[in-house]
């Protein structure tokens, strides 16, 4: 089963609604292929907040979030991450915390990171990143 982990910012598009080409590729995608990081998770609970909590865009995450798995962070992600980033500093590729974090979570489940995000296809070592925010291949 191919798995796919969706970054914040697809996350965010999927809540908002606002690209259709990200809507047709999760509509035609099982649910159980479906994950996101709990870094993810954070960070989509860090906008409502900073948001001052407004009640619509609060029940929509809460929403997305009851129907997509989160993956925890667990020793094993750990490690992969403690690789993944001394791996990307050798090689010279930067990306923000967070996201070297949803790199290293996505490495370590095997999947697929689902990112509009250019940064994440210069990760070194194999990381296999799709932006489904262009037109699906025909």
């Amino acid at each position: 089963m191919t798995r796919y982990m969706l970054d914040t910012n697809i996350a965010s598009h999927i809540i908002r609604g606002d690209i259709p080409a990200v809507l047709q590729r999760l509509t035609a995608t099982p649910m159980s292929e479906l994950a996101i990081s709990v870094v993810t998770e954070a960070e989509l609970r860090y906008g409502v907040a900073k948001r001052g909590k407004p009640a619509g865009l609060a029940a929509r995450v809460h929403e997305f979030l009851i129907r997509v798995e989160v993956l925890p962070w667990t020793q094993d992600v750990a490690q992969t991450y403690a690789d993944l980033r001394a791996a990307c500093e050798t090689a010279g590729v930067t990306l923000a915390p967070l996201d070297m974090m949803i790199a290293a979570h996505a490495r370590a489940a095997g999947a697929i990171l689902v990112t509009r995000d250019r940064a994440f296809s210069l990760v070194p070592d194999g990381l296999v990143v799709e932006d489904w925010t262009s037109e699906p291949p025909h």
